[in-house]
C-alpha cells in the first residue's frame, strides 16, 4: 500500500529497522537504527513489532505527503515534527489524514529522529533486514531517500489505523544532551598504548567532528599515545569499537561501520 510520497528528502533520510545480523563474517555491516531505543518505542506505539522498519531522519528531516490515512509516531531527536505545519507531539501516536503533509523544522535536540507508521515500511528483506546501507547499496534503492520516492506499508497497516492513543511516560523519554560521560571496555590491544595514553583517553573530553556519519564519528581532543605505532593485524570491529589511528584521534564505529580494521 502506498503510504508516503517524498516531497523533500531532508539532509540524509533512510529506512532502518534493527539491522542485519549473522553476515559480518562476509563483510556485511549490521546497519539498522542508530538509536535503537527510539525505533523500538516508535514501532510499539503504533502497534507494530519492535523490529519493523521506520524512517530515520538526520538533523534536517524530510517532507512527506500522506497518500492514505495513517497512524504514526515521532521519536528520537526533536527535529520539530509537524503535520500540515501544525507542531506534532512526540513519543505518542498521531493520526494523519490522507493528503496531509508531514514536515520537520529546526532541530532542537539530538541528531536522528524516527517516524514509524502502523504496518511498518514495506521494503524488500535483504539478508534478514529492510535497512538501507548506502555504501554497499543494500536495502530499498540502496541509497538515501530522494524526491519522488514512494514508501509503502504492509497490509497489516490497515488494521492498525483505528487503535487507541498510546504514549510513554515522560520519565522514560531520553534526554538528548550535548555532553555525555561514556563507558568503555578496554580492548585486546590495550598493551599497544602507553599508560599516559590510556589515562589521557579515559580522563579527557572529546568532540564529535564534522567527519561523522552512520559509519563512525571522528573525535577531536587530546592525542592518545601509542607505545610504538598504530598498526595491528586486522581484527573484528563490532559497532561501538573505538579505533585509534596513528594521529592518536579516536574513531567511534557505529551502525554502518566496517566489520574489520587494522
Amino acid at each position: 500500500m502506498r503510504a508516503f510520497e517524498v516531497i523533500q528528502p531532508g539532509a540524509f533520510t533512510t529506512v532502518q529497522d534493527l539491522g542485519r545480523y549473522g553476515y559480518q563474517k562476509y563483510g556485511v555491516s549490521i546497519s539498522g537504527a542508530m538509536d535503537r531505543f527510539a525505533l523500538r518505542v516508535a514501532n510499539l506505539l503504533v502497534g507494530n513489532g519492535e523490529r519493523e522498519a521506520a524512517v530515520e531522519a538526520t538533523l534536517i528531516g524530510p517532507k512527506l505527503k500522506a497518500l492514505m490515512k495513517l497512524r504514526v509516531t515521532f521519536t528520537g531527536a526533536d527535529l520539530s515534527p509537524a503535520v500540515d505545519r501544525n507542531p506534532a507531539p512526540m513519543w505518542c501516536t498521531v493520526n494523519v489524514a490522507e493528503g496531509s503533509v508531514i514536515s520537520f523544522g529546526t532541530p532542537k535536540s539530538g541528531c536522528r529522529g524516527y517516524l514509524a507508521v502502523a504496518g511498518g515500511i514495506d521494503f524488500p528483506v535483504v539478508m534478514g533486514s529492510r535497512s538501507i546501507h548506502t555504501r554497499s547499496h543494500l536495502g530499498g534503492n540502496g541509497r538515501a531517500l530522494a524526491k519522488g520516492d514512494v514508501l509503502k506499508i504492509k497490509e497489516s497497516g490497515i488494521r492498525s489505523q483505528e487503535s487507541g492513543f498510546h504514549q510513554i511516560p515522560d520519565d522514560q523519554i531520553p534526554v538528548y544532551g550535548r555532553r555525555w560521560n561514556v563507558r568503555v571496555i578496554m580492548g585486546p590491544q590495550l598493551d599497544y598504548f602507553t599508560r599516559r595514553g590510556i589515562e589521557t583517553f579515559l580522563g579527557s573530553e572529546y568532540e564529535i567532528t564534522p567527519q561523522a556519519d552512520r559509519m563512525g564519528y571522528r573525535l577531536k581532543g587530546p592525542k592518545v599515545e601509542h607505545k610504538s605505532g598504530a598498526d595491528i593485524l586486522t581484527d573484528a570491529t563490532p559497532p561501538g569499537s573505538i579505533q585509534v589511528p596513528g594521529d592518536g584521534m579516536p574513531i567511534l564505529l557505529l551502525a554502518d561501520g566496517q566489520t574489520t580494521g587494522g
